[in-house]
């Protein structure tokens, strides 16, 4: 590649896969975003509301029990084939999927084959996004330049807040504008169907990515010596791969209860409008999505390490009492209020993070390694949040559930930032020649 043409085609690359990533998280999130609803069509429970929706919230779960199926299969994919490659199987998953939800019959209409419908298409969703994370973080760090990838790792959840904007955007939409008899008969629909129109749209954009210099140098150079298998190269990365869950369980269980499964939560436990609710989620967001590359950015400067550990510890000390303050008197103003500082702690620790964790990986396995990391955090921790917190809510009674799941997660991040070596951490931007398994002290 001809170096006069590298900042115009890192611009491409960039918007590329933002645009394609935003696509992509967009089905998935949407999902969601209509549990309230899904759960009356699809998983009726003879006139059981809670348990209805805790069958929705479960089947939500379910798809990242394919989590790091995919990860590992669609990461192996990526090292070996190329992140475009990856990138484009994906995308063509994901259009799949909406097809999928956007014809489901109701249970009413097919009886069981309706929620098996649906399971299926949660199990795909899951294979699919299972890749995307780690695939798409890679190309952005290996397209940037040594001294901003922060910035340009940080792009990658700047798609996933964009994603969330477009479904909190859709869901504010509907929710206004149809009565509930619409939304159930047919509205609910809507937000999948756009997902649909929207899938060739992305699957044409990452046909035009150009694959990153970093792997096809890495290519080149394992062709010329003999590399590690992937297990074993993987088995000298267990350390990184531990500091990678830990790192991400924070993030993704404060993603799953504070940004996709608030809306629903305090329209059920407090009788917020759902329409002012998903407004609010949309503000909230967008001041996120303004944050994230800011973040990203002031981590090429000053590390890695202060912008997760410092974030994290804020959520560690607001999350109980913006929650308490919130339930003492319900309304749209305090609801703006509490989102807002927990997005700015969140948005701050999301900036360096994609950055962080696909920096303790080799080009050759970086893929692959980042994929079952976060994959198993997101799993465990991100996928039955919903669930978990549901549950909570019925077994204590306690309007403010959420707070104790999100403790637990945000003290296990807390620890994992102690462990983030500083030569890791943003303070001397790692080279990508680095042997499988070496990394600076």
């Amino acid at each position: 590649m001809n170096s006069t043409h590298k900042p115009v085609s890192r611009k491409r690359q960039i918007l590329a896969a933002v645009i394609g990533n935003t696509l992509e998280w967009y089905d998935f999130i949407v999902y969601g975003f209509m549990t309230s609803i899904i759960s009356k069509l699809f998983f009726p429970a003879d006139g059981n509301e809670f348990i209805s929706l805790l069958m929705a919230t479960a089947t939500f779960g379910v798809g990242f029990f394919m989590r790091p199926v995919g990860g590992v299969l669609l990461g192996i994919y990526a090292d070996r084939k190329g992140r475009k490659a990856a990138m484009q199987l994906i995308m063509a998953i994901m259009a799949l999927v909406s097809l999928l939800i956007a014809c489901a019959p109701p249970y009413a209409a097919i009886g069981i084959a309706a929620p098996f419908l649906i399971v299926l298409a949660r199990l795909l969703q899951g294979f699919a996004t299972g890749g995307e994370y780690a695939s798409a973080t890679a190309f952005l760090v290996e397209a940037a330049p040594p001294h901003q990838r922060g910035l340009y790792g940080s792009w990658q959840l700047v798609g996933q807040m964009l994603a969330i904007l477009g479904g909190a955007g859709m869901g504010a939409l509907i929710t206004h504008n149809l009565d509930q008899g619409q939304l159930e008969n047919w509205g609910w629909r809507l937000p999948f169907v756009v997902g649909l129109l929207i899938a060739p749209v992305g699957l044409w954009i990452r046909r035009y990515m150009d694959e990153t210099e970093a792997f096809v140098d890495a290519s080149q150079a394992d062709a010329k010596t003999e590399a590690p298998s992937m297990p074993a190269a993987l088995q000298q990365n267990r350390r990184q791969i531990l500091l990678t869950i830990g790192l991400t369980i924070p993030g993704t269980a404060a993603f799953y209860v504070l940004l996709v499964n608030m809306p629903a939560y305090v329209h059920r436990q407090f009788g917020l409008p759902l329409d002012q609710v998903f407004s609010i989620q949309m503000l909230v967001v967008a001041w996120m999505t303004l944050l994230i590359p800011l973040s990203g950015a002031l981590s090429d400067r000053i590390g890695r390490r202060p912008l997760l550990l410092w974030p994290y510890v804020g959520l560690l000390l607001a999350v109980y009492p913006g929650f308490a303050w919130l339930a003492a008197a319900p309304g749209i103003e305090r609801l703006l209020l509490v989102q807002l500082l927990f997005c700015t702690l969140l948005g701050l620790s999301f900036g360096p993070a994609p950055t962080a964790v696909s920096e303790l990986f080799p080009v050759k396995v970086r893929s692959t390694g980042v994929s079952i990391g976060y994959n198993l955090a997101v799993m465990l921790f991100g996928g039955f949040a919903p669930f978990i917190v549901t549950w909570l809510s019925g077994a204590t009674g306690s309007p403010i559930a959420p707070v104790y799941y999100l403790l637990f997660s945000t003290a296990l991040g807390v620890v994992a930032c102690y462990y983030l070596p500083k030569a890791e951490a943003g303070t001397q931007p790692r080279s990508d020649a680095i042997p499988v398994g070496q990394h600076p002290s």
